[in-house]
């Protein structure tokens, strides 16, 4: 699914306008008219049912008084609320809301921002009973800064209301800084929490990443004509994995397949203390269904680890006095990437100077996919420009921190605008860049950026991102390049993370559990593509 940032749409729209035609009248028309047909699909019919239908003064407003108007005449109680005076709406809302009192339905115009939604005006037998839904078309995309005047009241109004909300094209309120939502609304700043959000003409990116994605409910998206000319013209970046696409990229194990045709995966991980990050790391990379997974280790972890695998192959490599992996063992890494098809390096190693110098000599040496994570990333911390000049197919896989490290910048700045930071190191080290975090985000070298929509908050637990090294490193070992690996492995774990948490609940998630649940992930993504 392709996402838009909002200047984007705005471009789209006026394109489609000056280029094409289509008047913003005939837009808002269309984009009423989903409206009030997805009112109804929510409804199971709106005969007789009550729908508040809540207005600002703009095109979003605009959009809601083409809703009321089918809605009325679809035999629905509509209430229809204005958050202005009737001269303030104006351009092509205004000739709807001419349209809307030709159908002889009067707004309410409320200019103190109280919407009354449990004073009915449809008869005293409703009277004091909240709507069966209210449509949020107070504000749209264009908001900077928190709601001002009166639509900081009717905002909260719609949340104290026990009725379902559907929000077009976006929640009233939302924009990036508009937090999380909370029992108790924020003073500073109020959004709409819908329960469904009709994005119009495509998705919106506050609508896919937080804090959006908290506040909007169901996402649907209502195509309503834009040209594909016009679309195409904007050179959209940004897309969100659906399922169906990621069943497409499942690796298909065929008859004549044997261990060494499913990839063999080399993992150099691990450190005094640190074993359960190679184990973590060596299991996920079975599960997703490597063939073969052979894991160096320093000598002084082997016992250890000899205890815990019995699939894994192990490969005991020089270790420094602390008990991380020493510049000695280079050449056994040598010989273990000999044998293997990708490597995976990083999780567990500390950031131990000779182990960091070891790390950024193998990944400027090898010319096999790399999946660098952890302790990998830090060995480039301020050496970041070394990565751009390494001859390998280079997976990343960064929290905010590491990422921090890495390029020098603050993290509050990456939080910020995490997509472009993302994208913009993506691009600048030449490598496929996963930015772990709520959001998961992969950049590729060429610009795109793919928006992660599977995972929860219980993920947010010690050794995620070693499952995840592993699951990613397994699908380039079965034969996938690295923006796809990198894009399934991603959608993958977080669906692992989605099947853990609703068999055992956020709370007591941990990593194990995602290796556990990663055959139902892929089986789940693989019958989509059985089902087409």
């Amino acid at each position: 699914m392709r996402l838009c940032t909002n200047e984007q749409m705005r471009s789209i729209d006026r394109r489609t306008i000056e280029d094409h035609g289509l008047s913003g009248f005939e837009l808002m028309e269309r984009a009423g008219c989903r409206v009030a047909e997805t009112a109804r699909q929510l409804l199971d019919g709106v005969a007789g049912r009550s729908i508040a239908v809540a207005c600002g003064k703009g095109n979003n407003g605009g959009d809601g008084f083409v809703a009321a108007r089918y809605l009325h005449q679809w035999g629905a109680a509509v209430d229809c609320r204005v958050l202005a005076g009737r001269q303030a709406v104006s351009g092509d809302a205004a000739r709807h809301l001419e349209r809307l009192e030709e159908s002889d339905l009067t707004p309410a115009y409320r200019e103190d921002g109280q919407l009354d939604l449990q004073d009915r005006l449809d008869g005293p037998d409703q009277a004091g009973r909240p709507p069966a839904l209210i449509i949020d078309a107070l504000l749209g995309t264009g908001l900077e800064g928190p709601p001002r005047g009166p639509y900081g009241p009717a905002i909260a109004e719609i949340n104290q209301c026990p009725s379902p909300v559907l929000a077009v094209d976006t929640p009233s309120g939302l924009a990036p800084g508009c937090g999380f939502p909370q029992s108790r609304p924020r003073a500073e700043w109020t959004c709409v929490r819908a329960d469904h959000t009709l994005a119009i003409g495509l998705m919106k990116i506050d609508l896919a990443t937080y804090p959006g994605r908290s506040w909007c409910g169901s996402v649907e998206v209502a195509d309503i004509g834009f040209p594909d000319t016009a679309v195409e013209a904007e050179q959209l970046y940004l897309a969100m994995p659906e399922r169906s696409e990621m069943a497409g990229l499942v690796p298909a194990h065929l008859p004549c397949d044997h261990k060494g045709s499913r990839g063999r995966v080399a993992i150099v991980a691990g450190s005094a203390g640190m074993a359960g990050a190679a184990t973590l790391a060596s299991r996920a990379a079975l599960r997703s269904g490597a063939g073969m997974v052979m894991l160096g280790s320093p000598a002084g972890l082997m016992d250890a680890l000899t205890a815990r695998h019995t699939e894994v192959m192990l490969r005991s490599l020089p270790e420094t006095a602390e008990g991380t992996l020493s510049l000695a063992a280079e050449p056994g890494i040598g010989s273990l990437l000999s044998w293997a098809d990708v490597l995976a390096i990083g999780p567990g190693l500390t950031r131990h100077a000779e182990t960091s110098a070891l790390v950024r000599r193998v990944v400027s040496d090898t010319d096999m996919p790399v999946v660098v994570d952890a302790d990998g990333v830090n060995a480039f911390s301020g050496r970041a420009g070394e990565l751009a000049d390494a001859p390998a197919e280079i997976v990343m896989t960064p929290h905010v921190f590491e990422l921090s490290r890495l390029i020098g910048v603050p993290f509050e700045e990456i939080e910020a605008d995490r997509i472009e930071a993302a994208r913009q190191t993506a691009r600048s080290l030449r490598v496929t860049l996963v930015l772990k975090g709520a959001d998961t985000l992969v950049a590729s070298p060429h610009g795109q950026v793919s928006v992660n929509p599977t995972g929860n908050p219980g993920m947010a637990t010690a050794g995620s991102g070693d499952v995840l090294t592993g699951t990613i490193a397994a699908l380039l070992g079965q034969g996938l390049g690295a923006w796809d690996a990198a894009r399934l492995g991603v959608y993958l774990h977080g669906l692992a993370g989605d099947l853990g948490a609703e068999a055992m609940g956020p709370h007591s998630l941990i990593a194990g559990d995602l290796i556990d649940h990663l055959p139902g992930a892929f089986l789940n993504t693989s019958e989509a593509q059985g089902s087409s």
